[in-house]
């Protein structure tokens, strides 16, 4: 037998202290994709919301493996992405300190659900975030300002990025205050860029024109917090043995006598999860429509699999509802908890593996009901197994009365007329 050290090591990447609790619920997009001046101006990122996880079934293309051609079950999340609104225009110049802001360029009309991010307590404010510009906008001064700002920008910047908002009010999550994101546009001059993100403005952008399917992207989201945590639950040390004195779930020794302090690599009790991280190069397996749309309504139909259903599962998704925008389905996890926001980026890291290249083919896609072990795919498939319920048959019953009284009180109005007569 080897030695613990070598069989389990410590557990907890040194690489990611302090853990400390993240201060803000949504990721953060600290890099962008490198800039390719050759290619047409583009969106490199997104803002979506986590509905939940499901299992899809496809044949595996990894020639030169057992598995190669053969069905394989894989986990996915669905991340619902309704389009976003476009509300301003951002300049950065490069300085020996990093990017500088040089100018910002605002849209006319800015949803009040954008604008309440911009006020801690909209409730207990006159609501006046953008009174001044809304008036201005359209006076000659105003416009003038505009055409210089934008002038300066073309003339000075290196980096253009625009601000979007999420349309909140299309998810179930019962929050009016919308997530408000930096997404930088890559590609073309800089005259080009500010082109590009002028036209977008008040525009609502769906995440088909910034991802396509069978894309590497990067997922950046806060993890599900767990609170205080002792070393066994936030570093997986080993629990002491059984007749220790004080405590078993401990670490048996912090360190030396000399130095007289404790080392930043002893395992100590403290905050689990709420971390703010990225998983780079996840697979976008399918970019679904909104269930307003015909194709929507049978996005999880397959060419394998002919059952007309959508992408929700029966009773909808746990801890979050019914999918009813766009939505993408990526392969494996994604950090965090239901109804949580996710920044989908363009990938940093591009892999040139045969995987990153495969194109995938769903065969079956799996609506069961998450809450528990479900069995049935659609509502209609359940009905002709488990065949009438009471609850049915009892409506039926009542809706037959119903029908009866109408037609005896039919028949008694025609025999009074006919008396009349």
């Amino acid at each position: 037998m080897s030695h613990r050290k070598f069989e389990a090591p410590r557990h907890g990447h040194l690489g990611f202290l302090p853990r400390k609790k993240c201060r803000r619920g949504r990721g953060r997009i600290k890099a962008f994709p490198k800039d390719d001046p050759t290619q047409k101006p583009h969106l490199t990122a997104f803002l979506g919301y986590k509905a939940g996880m499901t299992h899809i079934v496809r044949d595996l293309d990894k020639p030169g493996s057992g598995m190669h051609r053969k069905e394989v079950v894989e986990a996915v999340t669905i991340i619902e992405t309704p389009p976003m609104v476009v509300i301003g225009l951002v300049g950065y110049i490069e300085t020996p300190l990093g990017l500088k802001t040089l100018g910002t360029v605002w849209a006319h009309h800015i949803d009040i659900h954008a604008r309440r991010r911009f006020q801690k307590r909209w409730f207990a404010t006159k609501k006046k975030s953008f009174f001044r510009h809304h008036k201005d906008y359209c006076l000659q001064r105003s416009r003038q300002e505009r055409r210089e700002a934008l002038k300066r920008m073309a003339r000075s910047c290196s980096v253009i990025r625009v601000i979007a908002h999420t349309q909140i009010r299309k998810v179930p999550l019962g929050q009016k205050k919308a997530h408000v994101a930096e997404i930088q546009i890559n590609g073309g001059t800089i005259a080009q860029k500010i082109d590009f993100g002028v036209r977008l403005f008040e525009k609502m952008v769906p995440v088909e024109n910034v991802f396509k399917k069978d894309e590497m992207i990067d997922v950046i989201s806060i993890t599900r917090g767990h609170g205080f945590k002792g070393v066994v639950s936030r570093y997986g040390v080993t629990r002491l043995p059984r007749k220790t004195h004080k405590g078993l779930r401990k670490v048996g020794c912090i360190g030396a006598w000399h130095p007289a302090r404790v080392s930043y690599t002893v395992a100590r009790a403290g905050q689990k999860g709420a971390f703010h991280r990225c998983k780079y190069n996840n697979k976008i397996f399918m970019i679904g429509k909104s269930s307003a749309t015909p194709e929507g309504r049978l996005a999880g139909k397959t060419e394998h699999d002919l059952t007309e259903k959508g992408i929700n599962p029966m009773g909808g998704f746990t801890n979050y509802g019914v999918v009813r925008n766009d939505f993408l389905m990526i392969k494996g996890t994604c950090p965090g908890p239901k109804k949580r926001v996710v920044c989908l980026r363009k990938t940093l890291a591009k892999l040139v593996s045969r995987n990153s290249k495969e194109e995938v083919k769903l065969k079956f896609i799996d609506t069961s009901a998450k809450m528990g072990h479900g069995t049935f795919q659609t509502q209609k498939e359940k009905k002709k197994f488990m065949g009438p319920l009471k609850k049915d048959l009892e409506k039926k019953r009542q809706l037959e009365l119903k029908k009866l009284a109408r037609e005896k009180k039919k028949q008694e109005t025609e025999s009074r007329k006919k008396q009349k007569q």
